[in-house]
């Protein structure tokens, strides 16, 4: 079976310090495909955060992750589909969330960005039933990276 296509820009809208770079961006995005992707990852901080949570869900605070999925798909030389989106992860809150939960900060990026990615494949957390499909998913892809269950304390 051949791996899906992902073409990826990541932008850095906060300082890098401490932050993952891009070929760890690119590794967790490509373990959680299940489709070919063009996707934006957009690395912002808590002003940006907040105002995009604001503007596209009516919430004024900043979020972990946001993830825009594009209805308009485009094809692929080879015909197949090319799913189109961007994910915003919210670098201070993650930080934050990080200390709090007592998580490494590594393992909580990689989390949040294969949930980011999930969402744009159509996961969601609306219910319980759909909740313990997509953590499940989440667990076995973390921990086939070598990170631990996000959801174990």
């Amino acid at each position: 079976m051949a791996a899906h296509k992902l073409s990826l820009s990541v932008q850095y809208a906060v300082g890098k310090a401490g932050l993952p770079t891009r070929q760890q961006f690119r590794r967790w995005i490509k373990a959680a495909l299940q489709c070919d992707v063009q996707i934006v990852l957009r690395i912002v901080d808590e002003i940006e955060g907040c105002a995009l949570n604001k503007q596209f869900r009516g919430k004024n605070y900043a979020t972990n992750v946001l993830t825009f999925v594009y209805a308009d798909t485009g094809q692929l030389p080879d015909k197949t589909e090319l799913l189109y989106g961007d994910i915003v992860i919210c670098a201070p809150v993650v930080e934050r969330e990080m200390r709090e939960q007592h998580k490494d900060l590594q393992a909580h990026f990689a989390h949040l960005t294969i949930h980011g990615a999930l969402h744009l494949q159509g996961y969601d957390h609306e219910n319980d039933q759909d909740a313990a499909i997509m953590e499940a998913l989440e667990t076995k892809l973390l921990v086939k990276l070598g990170y631990v269950d996000p959801y174990f304390e």
